[in-house]
């Protein structure tokens, strides 16, 4: 019998994150939720990452309204999201019951999935989101961060997922954010892992950003990855993941199983292909974003990463400074430890690169997020921070011994207090907490609204 290969289509969360920085409000995608919900998915990543982010800060939508409006067009595929464990959906670490409650209203709210990642892959800023996710009843999926250094090995990644195992993973993804795995170290990856947790399903996600996705892909599939990550064709492609139709069709000619509904996936590419052209007509997508850059290969940085080292220098109108802006980065990668550069630490990173080339001075200056990098609130660093580096940043302040999340107070109770009725319900509180003066305006507006209508209609919570 064929092995089966399943697909999460990332067209509502990564795909577009990716390429129009997360702009695509609900009413875009809504018509087009029951064909993909008929489409044979194994999961459609909808929600986490940019997006609860965006819907406050620019799209004036709530975001678990529009997880909820999500769930219930979509009743029979699988939901999911991406939550970067102790930092939830932000960028820095919250306290523990912040934590617990978001996962448990993102489950309540529809939620089936939940991959959780920490950008250091430090398995102790994962327990509790993992823990809150098991006892939700959400599938916890534990996720690599993947990335390339003298100190990340297969072995310590087999170590790393026999960990997640331990704390209620009942898959595993292998996140490749800047799209840098090449199709040898996916099969190599893919075989370890493999032969180290038998039964585990593996999710493999990349992006297209260097041109190796679909090698990649195809590599993964032979080692006997479960599961991959597309995007439907007319938003696949550059920084985005590869195209989900030309995946099934290859995949099928190699004669794996592959149970998506051809009829449903054209319908769903028709519709996309009409908001893809909408939002290149307003200048959101722009060519650069769907262009290959094999830049990430030599310098190991995102393509979303290239972005903001631009727009930071243009800002300072040193764009002609952009080599050594680039040259900087794995320098100071390397000092602070070789962190994988996913949020938040590819920020962090690349600020802190630039700053050094136009201070001409190598840590002159320091963000405070590069301070509580190397204070230890970020948790374990893959390998140690360079100490000349620290003393200069930290001089004789000692960094935390311990998981930094235990020295923070709890916050959602008094919060529910601080806001009172302007919060309807924990949804609200939760979204405060994430993103105080986003979420507090919203909440003034909604008010203002309501206050506004004759009749007084209560707003629905999950």
């Amino acid at each position: 019998m064929a092995r089966k290969v399943q697909f999460v289509e990332t067209v509502l969360r990564d795909a577009n994150q990716s390429l129009i920085a997360t702009r695509l409000p609900y009413e875009k995608f809504e018509p087009i939720l029951q064909t993909i919900d008929q489409a044979g998915y194994y999961a459609v990543e909808c929600w986490g990452g940019a997006t609860f982010d965006v819907c406050l800060r620019y799209l004036n939508e709530d975001p678990w309204e529009r997880l909820r409006k999500i769930r219930a067009k979509v009743p029979n595929t699988k939901l999911q999201m991406l939550l970067r464990g102790q930092n939830v959906l932000g960028y820095a670490h919250y306290p523990d019951d912040f934590v617990k409650l978001f996962v448990k209203k993102a489950v309540d709210n529809g939620m089936d999935i939940i991959r959780i990642f920490d950008a250091l892959n430090d398995v102790n800023n994962l327990k509790v989101a993992m823990e809150a996710t098991v006892n939700a009843g959400a599938i916890a999926s534990g996720t690599i961060s993947y990335t390339t250094s003298p100190v990340h090995t297969h072995k310590k990644y087999v170590q790393m997922v026999k960990e997640l195992k331990e704390m209620g993973a009942s898959t595993i993804c292998i996140k490749d954010m800047a799209g840098i795995m090449g199709p040898q170290e996916a099969y190599d990856m893919v075989s370890a892992i493999k032969d180290a947790v038998p039964g585990m399903p593996i999710d493999l996600h990349t992006h297209s950003t260097t041109g190796l996705a679909f090698m990649t892909y195809l590599k993964a599939v032979e080692a006997g990855v479960d599961i991959i990550d597309t995007a439907i064709s007319p938003f696949s492609g550059g920084t985005s993941q590869p195209a989900t139709e030309t995946l099934a069709y290859a995949l099928r000619q190699l004669g794996y199983q592959v149970d998506l509904n051809d009829e449903a996936t054209k319908k769903i590419a028709d519709h996309f292909k009409v908001v893809r052209d909408q939002f290149v007509a307003d200048g959101t997508l722009m060519p650069k974003s769907m262009a290959t850059d094999t830049q990430c290969l030599t310098y190991q940085i995102p393509g979303g990463m290239l972005s903001n080292l631009l727009s930071q220098l243009k800002q300072m109108n040193a764009l002609d400074r952009f080599d050594e802006a680039l040259a900087e980065t794995p320098k100071v990668r390397a000092d602070m430890g070789y962190p994988p550069l996913v949020t938040p630490t590819s920020q962090m990173v690349g600020v802190q690169a630039v700053t050094n080339v136009l201070q001409g001075e190598r840590y002159k200056k320091v963000s405070k997020e590069i301070k509580a990098y190397c204070r230890g609130e970020y948790g374990r660093t893959p390998a140690p921070i360079d100490p000349e580096v620290r003393k200069k940043i930290l001089g004789d302040e000692q960094p935390i011994a311990g998981r930094y999340a235990d020295t923070l107070e709890p916050v959602v109770e008094k919060t529910r207090e601080k806001l009172g009725d302007l919060a309807k319900c924990d949804e609200d509180v939760l979204s405060y907490i994430a993103f105080p003066n986003l979420a507090e305006k919203f909440l003034e507006e909604r008010k203002a609204r309501e206050e506004n209508v004759a009749t007084y209609s209560i707003v629905e919570c999950g």
